[in-house]
């Protein structure tokens, strides 16, 4: 690529989103039942209270594109947010990939779910070979710097948190199977229930209180009996109306 005097930024220099490839089929660690629902749990319970929602960015199995040297390096975590970006690329379309150079702003929290065959790199047990892109682990912690990468192991039930400390990850003593994001004002932790009809533990986000925050269908329930309240307050008997 030319340069040109003066420069030209990034944001316009650079490959867009429309410009990368979105996919890529053969890609190993390919969605099963868990990685389509446990990323829409995470999606519908972030909330964080200092963000509109126009201002929060959630994705799952996106590109997400990080090194403006070698444009069409990538990695596709199951699950990520950014806050204080635009909900729509540029105000207007929704995204292809996440294109850093573009965006400006990186993941704020990461969410791998291990599968057998990613298992090692998830964890930053995989060391980078020559000639080859860089790690999960080496993309989320030195090049992007996400502040949370968290790991979840649906097979054995096991949660691993990962906070940014200096310039490395250092893990979390999770005690409790929750951990707590203050800049957000939020946490995420194992949560015991049925979604989407199945049991079992599921990660989940909840408030400053410790509470779990509503999911969608939950929402919906919580709105109806507010109404039904109110109805009965008025002399009204809801089951009649």
């Amino acid at each position: 690529m030319y340069q040109t005097d003066p420069p030209r930024p990034a944001k316009e220099a650079l490959p867009t989103m429309y410009d990368l490839p979105s996919e890529d089929p053969e890609e190993p660690g390919l969605p099963d039942e868990f990685h389509a629902f446990q990323p829409q749990l995470l999606r519908e319970t972030f909330s964080p209270p200092d963000y509109p929602a126009d201002q929060i960015f959630v994705a799952s199995d996106l590109n997400l594109y990080y090194d403006p040297q070698h444009t069409l390096w990538y990695k596709r975590p199951d699950w990520f947010a950014a806050v204080g970006v635009s909900r729509l690329y540029e105000q207007r379309d929704l995204r292809l990939s996440y294109v850093i150079w573009q965006e400006g702003v990186a993941p704020f929290v990461v969410v791998e779910l291990l599968s057998p065959g990613t298992e090692k790199e998830d964890l930053g047990q995989t060391i980078r070979e020559i000639n080859q892109p860089p790690t999960k682990w080496e993309v989320y912690e030195r090049i992007l710097r996400v502040p949370y990468y968290i790991v979840f192991d649906r097979y054995t039930d096991k949660l691993q948190a990962f906070q940014l400390v200096a310039d490395r990850y250092s893990d979390f003593n999770l005690n409790t199977s929750r951990v707590w994001m203050p800049s957000l004002k939020l946490g995420l932790g194992l949560w015991q229930g049925c979604y989407q009809g199945i049991e079992r533990l599921w990660l989940r986000w909840y408030d400053a209180n410790g509470n779990w925050l509503p999911t969608l269908v939950e929402q919906e329930s919580q709105r109806a009996e507010k109404l039904a309240a109110k109805l009965q307050e008025l002399g009204f008997d809801p089951n009649q109306l």
